[in-house]
């Protein structure tokens, strides 16, 4: 399926207080991590939801930044992880995608948090635009929807 045959995001109920999340961008391709933010933004906004941001170096920091603030004291109910990584002429873009993918889903899994993931990977820019665009397509309004159906999982089934 491609992204323009995918439903548009909607942002789903979710039961209890307002969530609050903490959005974790590598904003290295900045015009579409700002693409990313907005349609998160959108989407929580809509879930009545509250959210801050925090920015890191590259995708590379993505899990370690999620880590570093679970072992702070604020309280997030939930993560959106957003970057973007173009493949280039070297192998450096295999390396960095499977060990930010493997990151994230080890901190997701080991401290069983809730996240949503909108981290591009594509092959050239004009692809990660057009799945960062205002157009409802958006990936990054697609990991908040994940992020607050988890925080709904998590509190439906007692887990917070």
């Amino acid at each position: 399926m491609s992204t323009q045959d995918a439903a548009l995001p909607k942002a789903p109920h979710v039961a209890g207080p307002a969530p609050h999340l903490l959005i974790v961008r590598a904003p290295y391709y900045r015009e579409v991590v700002d693409g990313l933010t907005a349609g998160a933004y959108r989407i929580l906004g809509e879930a009545g939801a509250t959210a801050e941001t925090l920015d890191v170096a590259g995708a590379y920091e993505l899990p370690q930044a999620i880590r570093i603030a679970m072992r702070g004291n604020r309280r997030f109910d939930g993560f959106v992880a957003l970057g973007c990584i173009v493949k280039g002429e070297t192998d450096h873009y295999d390396f960095i995608c499977k060990a930010t993918m493997d990151g994230i889903m080890t901190v997701a899994l080991q401290f069983g948090i809730a996240l949503g993931t909108g981290l591009l990977t594509c092959d050239t820019i004009e692809q990660a635009e057009a799945r960062s665009g205002q157009d409802g397509h958006n990936k990054g309004a697609e990991a908040a929807v994940a992020a607050l159906l988890q925080i709904g999982a998590a509190r439906h089934l007692g887990a917070v």
